[in-house]
């Protein structure tokens, strides 16, 4: 602190894509003890809303509310969709605040039916849905205060399993590889939804919920669970790896956006971007005219980054009984209101919906006509690794033929825009199945067909259709508000967490490793904690504003030079 003390003094010495394209001739721009909840802040229409709900001993517990217009309409008008605590040692006072747990409400524990289908290699498809009834709180996806524990897990677990698990034969070593893989990735599935729901409330202007830190906070720590050594990112470095994230979230969706319009141009088809509630573009969908399909039968295709089969010399067009959308154009080519004077009605048939959100090429998600097309692209990259890892035994550094092969293959698929061996569609697919529950411009019958195809394409067991969804969350956000009420349910939860806080407060760096060796060895059974005594409250409250005004400082020393250009010069002082 003393070069940062240095620094942050001589500072102050000195100082004292996206409208909807409906043409395909058209061009786009790119893109206290209380046993009820509080009242609900602010109600955004058609939107979200929060609600705030008091925790004894000092927290409470935010929820944001969605009105999923894209369900059915016996569905709950507002459904519960992200809850996060916050420890704030019983006062209003931002500065000692902490954040401690994110659940997505929609994420649950597998069902047995789940389970047993998830351990079974090579088994790429959902088996239903997890059966209602259960009271038991929802499993959390984050702990803010202590995101290094799930580093040390992932390494224990990885550990155990190349040393033990492996060594039992191919049985076993399959099983363990499928059922850990297929957990962890429902889990991230998860974990994208809560990201892309806190962005869309964040963007949409709702009651404010959280400091722009915590903000931060939250959405860099929910990206950073993909990461291995994720959880060992300091909180300094928060800020800008989000920022550095959303920067090339945008630059990818950009690129996949342009690639899938000019495609759609040249082979004359309708490309029509799918927007959030907030004017993200996250998907597209290619539509083709009824007219074109014997007008233009014999022109040339090329199925580059569409991926999709020659729709005019498709049979089945020719034949169509599915979904069919009617709009009307003008002479100039623009999409009018029906009745408009010289508009000319036209039939459009839905060929193919895409995710923008993925390196190097647009990820098909939906084929209208071939509804394993998407699903046999999906499973091309983990056969491949379920192959290599559980019967010959190869990774990425397990020869240089493979690891060669592997580079020369995926450089090619991704060159000339094959869909094959490509990032999974996890990110993508998770984030459509949230616009088709806010988006209101896609008619019911087409998100009906829509979500028929999607639960065909997902090849985890652990995942439940969209009103499974939305029904668990209810189930679920009543099973947390009761939880936080019961005095030894979160709240003497809340109390371990502080008692776990206080140990770097009481003990030098040697003893805390011995602690933190024995959590990992005991796969989390043994934690230690504090005995508390009356000064410890005031003694944590202080170790929490000495954070808070650090990491402030810290921030703004490695910001910019021109202190009095980017801040608030009292804050500085203050802090």
């Amino acid at each position: 602190m003393g070069r940062l003390g240095c620094v942050v003094l001589a500072f102050l010495f000195l100082i004292s894509p996206n409208a909807p394209l409906l043409s395909h001739a058209q061009t786009v721009s790119e893109p206290g003890n209380q046993t009820q909840p509080t009242a609900v802040l602010n109600a955004l229409p058609e939107i979200f809303r929060l609600e705030r709900l008091p925790v004894s001993g000092g927290a409470e517990l935010i929820t944001i509310h969605a009105r999923l217009n894209g369900l059915r309409t016996n569905e709950p008008e507002w459904t519960p969709l992200v809850s996060i605590l916050r420890d704030t040692l019983g006062d209003s006072d931002p500065e000692n605040d902490r954040l401690r747990y994110l659940w997505p409400l929609t994420y649950t524990r597998p069902g047995l039916g789940q389970q047993l289908a998830g351990a079974v290699p090579f088994f790429y498809t959902r088996v239903g849905n997890k059966r209602a009834g259960s009271s038991k709180p929802p499993p959390p996806v984050l702990d803010f205060s202590a995101p290094e524990k799930q580093v040390w897990q992932k390494i224990l677990w990885t550990a155990l399993q190349t040393l033990l698990l492996d060594s039992y034969g191919v049985p076993i070593k399959a099983s363990s590889y499928t059922y850990r893989r297929n957990l962890s990735e429902y889990r991230r599935s998860q974990v994208v939804r809560a990201l892309s729901v806190l962005s869309l409330y964040q963007a949409v202007g709702g009651a404010p919920a959280f400091s722009a830190a915590e903000m931060s906070e939250i959405q860099s720590r929910l990206l950073l669970t993909d990461k291995t050594f994720g959880g060992l990112v300091d909180d300094l470095h928060l800020q800008r790896y989000y920022e550095r994230q959303v920067t090339a979230l945008r630059d990818e969706r950009g690129h996949n956006w342009e690639l899938l319009r000019q495609r759609a141009e040249a082979e004359s088809l309708v490309f029509e971007p799918l927007e959030m509630p907030d004017g993200s573009t996250t998907h597209a969908m290619l539509w083709i005219a009824r007219n074109e399909l014997t007008t233009k039968r014999e022109a040339p295709y090329d199925s580059r980054f569409l991926n999709i089969s020659d729709p005019r010399s498709d049979n089945r067009l020719h034949k169509w009984e599915g979904y069919v959308e009617t709009r009307f154009y003008d002479s100039e080519n623009r999409v009018v209101a029906a009745g408009t004077p010289g508009a000319q009605p036209v039939e459009l048939i839905p060929l193919a919906l895409y995710g923008l959100d993925n390196p190097k090429i647009p990820m098909l998600l939906v084929d209208f006509r071939d509804s394993f097309n998407p699903k046999k692209r999906e499973m091309s990259r983990r056969v491949l690794q379920d192959v290599t890892r559980n019967f010959v035994s190869l990774s990425g550094a397990g020869g240089m033929a493979y690891f060669l092969g592997r580079t020369v293959l995926d450089f090619a698929t991704a060159r000339r825009g094959i869909d094959l061996n490509q990032p999974s569609r996890l990110r993508t697919y998770s984030q459509l199945k949230l616009l088709l529950a806010l988006n209101n411009s896609l008619d019911p019958e087409l998100k009906q067909q829509i979500d028929v195809r999607l639960e065909q394409v997902s090849v985890n067991p652990f995942e439940n259709d969209r009103a499974a969804e939305s029904r668990l969350a209810l189930e679920q956000y009543e099973a947390l508000k009761s939880y936080a009420l019961k005095p030894d349910g979160l709240p003497a939860r809340l109390d371990r967490d502080r008692r776990e806080e206080l140990v770097p407060l009481k003990h030098n760096k040697a003893e805390q490793v011995l602690f933190r060796l024995g959590n990992i060895l005991s796969f989390g059974a043994y934690t230690h904690r504090e005995k508390t005594t009356p000064e410890d409250q005031s003694r944590l409250e202080i170790a929490r504003r000495i954070a808070y005004h650090t990491r402030f400082l810290r921030q703004v020393a490695r910001s910019t030079p021109r202190v009095e250009v980017v801040w608030n010069l009292e804050d500085v002082r203050r802090s």
